[in-house]
């Protein structure tokens, strides 16, 4: 492996690990009530497409860290998209 993917490992796996302990938070407590609705679905497409540059450019460190981290994020979304459901929030 050259640098420049050990480097692009290194950042992905530290921006990816980043949302461990708010996913473990979220699963754990239910506790939605500070997520945004609206950021996180943005942040779930932005991911997506990050997805779609990597496979472009075929760079593994984009692609493999952001497959965990759509995994991540799309499970805080789907448990704020339940959170919401059962209280009625209506504020994103």
């Amino acid at each position: 492996m050259d640098f420049d993917n050990l480097l692009g490992f290194i950042a992905a796996s530290m921006t990816t690990a980043a949302f461990i302990p708010q996913t473990y938070h979220s699963i754990i407590t239910k506790d939605l009530s500070g997520i945004s609705l609206g950021m996180y679905s943005a942040f779930s497409i932005g991911v997506i497409l990050w997805i779609i540059y990597g496979i472009r450019i075929d760079s593994s460190p984009i692609i493999v860290a952001n497959i965990i981290t759509l995994g991540l994020s799309a499970t805080i979304l789907y448990l704020k998209i339940q959170h919401m459901r059962q209280t009625k929030e209506t504020q994103y």
